[in-house]
């Protein structure tokens, strides 16, 4: 029986099996009885997908995500094109998403949902390439042949799925999404912590402290200080009233370093707090001293529990001297100065610094509750311990009815 041809069978949906027709030097797969009409294209798409499927399982025992990504990225691609060259709906989608996962029955993310995700991911990544004139979900149909030379961005690629999903749902903007990625890449954050910057608004608040860098850092270290830095800084993870004293604050930022730490920003390390310094017969005491290792210098940084004060910078200004001659090594660069203060006038601020010497940011900082509250409203905020009294007080009225 050597002259005997083998039958293949192709799977489909709903367990129902289909035939290869013979013949030819590739079979040509037919619809499996009861599957309807599918459009023209999709018997080779599928076919050319399964190849590259392979192709990339055996890549991504070597660089798995970055095969991954781009992977995902094609399919996302040839999905958004068929979509506006044959006309593809919701349902070749779904069928795609079944005929995937019964090739592959050991390889997650290749449901429908997470191939609508792909589309949007090559959607989002491409539109930057053209003109966007209206949103984007009611012209891209229109569109996708203009966007088939678009090339997903390098560090894009580097990121795990996970927080290349987060971008795709929490940043709308192609700037701010790329600086959210280059930022993740850079800095190792995982989808939670990405989530977490994007929430607290992180784009709009970098580099946004005033200072003085221009006139008292060299070029190449004013940039990469000024954009250390940001404003307002957020401690939503404080318990603090408005009536909080500095004191206060620096114990709870202290009992919370590691998330101070991811709210300062990579390259601080915290050195520590109420750091004596001994400037003449007189002592004196640092809030919180960091190490940037990036800019390579100590960060001094004092804390205000209320607005912003002329004779604060000044202040600020001799600890930078004390610090340098006292703490700075040789190979440290100057030390900087960060005023942390709950309110500011700009303009006030900008004449303070105008003529000191050492290089001092000056910025808000808040919690996020006192933040999202009205302004009148805040004075009548109860403290923690008040609310602890009241639901102790609860708990006997119960205690005591029962």
């Amino acid at each position: 029986m050597t002259g005997k041809k083998k039958k293949v069978i192709y799977k489909a949906g709903g367990g129902k099996s289909g035939k290869v027709r013979e013949g030819g030097d590739e079979p040509v797969v037919m619809p499996p009885q009861g599957a309807g009409i599918l459009p023209a294209g999709y018997g080779p798409f599928l076919s050319d997908l399964k190849s590259r499927i392979r192709s990339a399982q055996i890549k991504a025992s070597l660089a798995s995500n970055r095969e991954m990504i781009l992977l995902y990225w094609d399919i996302g691609k040839g999905i958004a094109e068929r979509q506006k060259t044959a006309g593809w709906g919701s349902s070749v989608i779904e069928r795609l998403a079944i005929d995937l996962h019964q090739e592959f029955p050991g390889i997650e993310g290749f449901s429908s949902r997470n191939i609508w995700r792909m589309r949007a991911f090559y959607l989002a990544w491409a539109e930057e390439v053209i003109i966007l004139p209206q949103p984007v979900a009611e012209f891209v149909p229109q569109v996708v042949g203009q966007i088939e030379n678009a090339i997903l961005p390098q560090v894009v690629a580097e990121l795990p799925w996970g927080q290349n999903i987060t971008l795709l749902e929490k940043v709308s903007d192609y700037a701010q999404r790329l600086w959210y990625a280059n930022m993740a890449f850079e800095n190792g954050w995982s989808r939670s912590i990405l989530t977490l910057q994007i929430e607290s608004d992180l784009f709009s608040r970098q580099g946004k402290a005033i200072t003085n860098f221009a006139a008292t850092l060299p070029p190449l270290q004013s940039d990469l200080a000024q954009q250390v830095l940001k404003d307002p800084y957020t401690f939503d993870f404080l318990t603090l009233t408005d009536a909080a004293r500095e004191r206060e604050v620096e114990e709870q930022l202290v009992g919370h370093v590691a998330k101070l730490l991811l709210e300062m920003g990579a390259g601080f390390a915290f050195v520590g707090r109420q750091v004596h310094l001994e400037v003449g017969e007189k002592d004196y005491y640092l809030d919180l001293l960091f190490y940037h290792t990036r800019l390579h210098c100590y960060v001094v940084v004092e804390l205000k529990a209320g607005e912003f004060k002329p004779e604060y910078a000044g202040k600020l200004n001799f600890y930078l001297s004390a610090a340098d001659d006292h703490i700075r090594q040789p190979e440290d660069k100057p030390t900087i100065g960060l005023l942390l203060c709950r309110q500011k006038d700009k303009i006030e601020v900008e004449y303070a610094l105008r003529d000191m010497r050492k290089p001092i940011g000056v910025a808000e900082w808040q919690t996020k509750l006192v933040r999202r509250l009205p302004v009148d409203l805040r004075p009548s905020l109860p403290t923690v311990k008040e609310i602890e009294t009241a639901l102790a007080s609860l708990a006997q009225d119960q205690g005591a009815k029962a």
